[in-house]
C-alpha cells in the first residue's frame, strides 16, 4: 500500500481502522517459534526522537520507516511490533499485523530535548483502548530523576497503567531508567547499580506484577541486574552502533540467560550501518 493509499483511507474511511482491528488475527501467546518474544520498536517518532546513527532525521520519512518495518515484520522469527497508534494503524491498514504481537506505546508526553522531558505523561494508548483494539499489551517509559519532582507523577501514572493492563489480562511492559539532567539534557544512567535500582522500582509498580515484563538495557554485569528481579526481561536494543558486531556479541551473551525472554529492537535493526534491514533482523533472530 502506497502512502497516498493510506492517506486516502484515513480521509475517506477512517472507520476502517477499527474494522480491521476487530477482524485481525491475533497470536496465541507472547512467544513465537524461538520460544522468546522478538519485537520491532517503532514508537520513537511520537517523542520527536527521529535520530538513527548520524542521521538526525532518519525516522522522519514515514514511507521509508513503514517500508523498513514491513521488511522486519515479514522476516521469520519476528513476533510483532511496539508502536504508537499512528504507526500501529498504518501497519494495520497495510495488512502487516496479522498474527503479530502488538504492544501499544502509552506515555509519549516527555518529548525529547524539552525542559519537561521527565514529565512523561500518557498521551498515547490507555489500557481500555489497548484492549478495545485487540492489542496484546502496553508499554511505558519510566525515567526516575531524584532531583525532578515530575518523576512522582510519572511513577504514579505508570503504577495505575500497570494495574489497569493487568485487570484486562494484558502485558505491562515497563522500561525503567535512572536519569539525570546533564548540561540541559536528560541522560540515562546505564551503570549496573542504576539499572538494578530502576528495575526493582519498576517491578513493584501497580497492585499486581503478574503481567509485568521489564524492558532493560544491556549493561556490563547483566547477571547482577537479572538477579534483582523474578520478572521476565526483554533486552532493549538501544541506539545504532557503528560497531554492530560488538553490539550483537553483547546481546548474544546476555541472551544465554534463560531469564531473558526476548528482545525489543528498533533503530539498530531498522537502520543498520550497511542498510540491510533483513540481514540485521535475521542476525538478531538467530541469536534467539
Amino acid at each position: 500500500m502506497e502512502i497516498r493509499d493510506l492517506v486516502d483511507v484515513r480521509a475517506r474511511e477512517p472507520q476502517r481502522v477499527t474494522e480491521l482491528a476487530a477482524i485481525r488475527s491475533t497470536p496465541q501467546g507472547l512467544t513465537g517459534v524461538t520460544g522468546r518474544l522478538m519485537l520491532v520498536a517503532a514508537d520513537h517518532p511520537a517523542r520527536g526522537a527521529l535520530r538513527a546513527g548520524a542521521d538526525g532525521l532518519a525516522m522522519a520519512n514515514r514511507r521509508l520507516l513503514l517500508e523498513r518495518l514491513a521488511i522486519a515484520l515479514s522476516r521469520p522469527g519476528v513476533d510483532g511490533v511496539l508502536g504508537t497508534p499512528d504507526i500501529v494503524e498504518d501497519l494495520l491498514l497495510m495488512g502487516a499485523l496479522e498474527g503479530k504481537v502488538v504492544i501499544g506505546s502509552m506515555n509519549r508526553g516527555g518529548l525529547a530535548g524539552t525542559s519537561f522531558e521527565i514529565d512523561d505523561r500518557f498521551t498515547g494508548y490507555d489500557a481500555a483502548a489497548i484492549s478495545r483494539m485487540g492489542l496484546q499489551g502496553g508499554k511505558m517509559l519510566l525515567r526516575i530523576d531524584a532531583d525532578d519532582q515530575a518523576t512522582a507523577r510519572t511513577l504514579e501514572t505508570c503504577a495505575r497503567a500497570v494495574g489497569e493492563l493487568a485487570g484486562q489480562g494484558l502485558m505491562a511492559m515497563v522500561e525503567p531508567f535512572i536519569a539525570h539532567w546533564v548540561e540541559g539534557q536528560l541522560r540515562n544512567d546505564l551503570t549496573v547499580e542504576a539499572v538494578i535500582r530502576s528495575a526493582t522500582v519498576a517491578a513493584g509498580l501497580g497492585w499486581t506484577s503478574a503481567h509485568t515484563w521489564l524492558k532493560l538495557p544491556v549493561t556490563d554485569d547483566m547477571d547482577a541486574v537479572l538477579a534483582a528481579t523474578t520478572l521476565p526481561v526483554l533486552l532493549l536494543g538501544g541506539e545504532v552502533s557503528v560497531d554492530q558486531d560488538t553490539q550483537f556479541a553483547a546481546w548474544q551473551k546476555v541472551l544465554a540467560n534463560p531469564q531473558v525472554r526476548g528482545m525489543v529492537v528498533g533503530r539498530s535493526m531498522l537502520y543498520p550501518p550497511d542498510g540491510d534491514v533483513a540481514a540485521a533482523v535475521d542476525t538478531v533472530v538467530g541469536m534467539m
